[in-house]
């Protein structure tokens, strides 16, 4: 998938869509394009393979997020779910990645990867939310394998490299204070562009307790947030989501 300028703003250049992996495009007033990511599957489990490209050419603007939150089911033994994700922002281009929570499941193996290619004056908004279990329904993680990693690159210098690997009883691990004192939700957001230092003060007084948000580099903002449950985190981040994205955030997103 890929966004090129248009007369009033950003507009699909090419789309290639096959299995259970589809793209929609609802009506948007903006400049920008923006996409809904569907799975009609419902979910990842072991053997699934997954892989989203994305480009937003030079002077374009792309949002992308999800219909719905994505589920990692339980998975066969031996059996991994992969989830591959590539992005790409022109010169003066702004990419925002979007989407809706990752569920993990009792029993799931998802081992995903997402990564961002920027040309220089290039922006990214960029959130990963995820859900540790089924909080309403009492369900605890005492075996999961879940791997994830973010890279960002600009003209090939790393600007951000994250990486998790949660294996067997993850339950137990997010109990301990030094981790995530009992959280069963965070979001990971990263916001590249040349006024990500002017956000910084205003965002950290947005804040719950349990988040925090740091200036890696002049351009480069990172924050994290922990919460009880995923309504909980999805309260906490949409003001911030809203004011990164100038109250344009994909209706999707509504509480």
């Amino acid at each position: 998938m890929s966004a090129k300028p248009g007369s009033r703003g950003a507009v699909l250049r090419d789309l290639r869509q096959q299995g259970s992996l589809r793209a929609l495009f609802p009506r948007n007033h903006g400049a920008d394009l923006q996409a809904v990511l569907v799975n009609t599957a419902g979910g990842i489990t072991g053997g699934d393979r997954f892989a989203i490209s994305a480009r937003a050419d030079a002077g374009t603007e792309l949002t992308l997020t999800t219909q719905a939150a994505e589920r990692a089911y339980a998975a066969q033994p031996g059996e991994v779910g992969t989830l591959r994700n590539r992005l790409f922002v022109g010169p003066d281009a702004r990419l925002n990645w979007l989407p809706q929570e990752t569920i993990l499941y009792q029993n799931c193996a998802m081992d995903r990867a997402l990564s961002v290619e920027l040309a220089e004056n290039a922006s990214v908004l960029l959130a990963e939310p995820l859900v540790f279990g089924r909080t309403a329904m009492g369900e605890t993680l005492t075996q999961v394998s879940f791997r994830d990693r973010i890279e960002i690159r600009r003209c090939g210098e790393v600007l951000f490299l994250d990486a998790m690997d949660l294996t067997g009883d993850i339950a137990a691990r997010l109990a301990r204070s030094t981790i995530a004192n009992g959280a069963a939700a965070l979001v990971t957001l990263i916001y590249i562009a040349p006024d990500a230092e002017a956000h910084l003060d205003p965002l950290r007084m947005m804040l719950p307790d349990s988040a925090g948000a740091s200036l890696i580099r002049d351009d480069v903002l990172f924050l994290r947030i922990l919460a009880e449950d995923s309504y909980l985190l999805r309260r906490a981040l949409i003001p911030i989501l809203n004011r990164l994205t100038g109250d344009a955030l994909p209706r999707p997103w509504m509480l």
